[in-house]
């Protein structure tokens, strides 16, 4: 059984992190990220799915445990941003 790299497995989980992204950016200009419960319910999906498989890396041993937190971390700071950013453009959208 050939093993996984350490860079394999990285590449991996930002690929999934950056799909990740990706679904909120193409809802960015939609209303739905800030009225729909059920668009909120699968980001929170994908990034418990993520998460998951970071445990799963770091239990392993291919992946550092603050590597992973830090996959995470920026995720998670990105998504906020996205979530700014859209929260803006409304309030800016219902002021004009």
């Amino acid at each position: 059984m050939d093993s996984v790299s350490h860079e394999f497995a990285l590449e991996l989980l930002m690929q999934d992190a950056d799909r990740i992204k990706k679904l909120i950016r193409n809802q960015k200009n939609s209303l739905c990220i800030s009225q729909c419960k059920a668009f909120e319910e699968v980001v929170d999906t994908q990034m418990y799915g993520l998460s998951r498989q970071v445990t799963f890396a770091v239990r392993l041993g291919i992946i550092r445990n603050d590597e992973g937190h830090q996959l995470l971390s920026d995720l998670e700071r990105e998504l906020n941003h996205l979530y700014a950013e859209v929260y803006e453009d409304q309030k800016t959208n219902k002021e004009a």
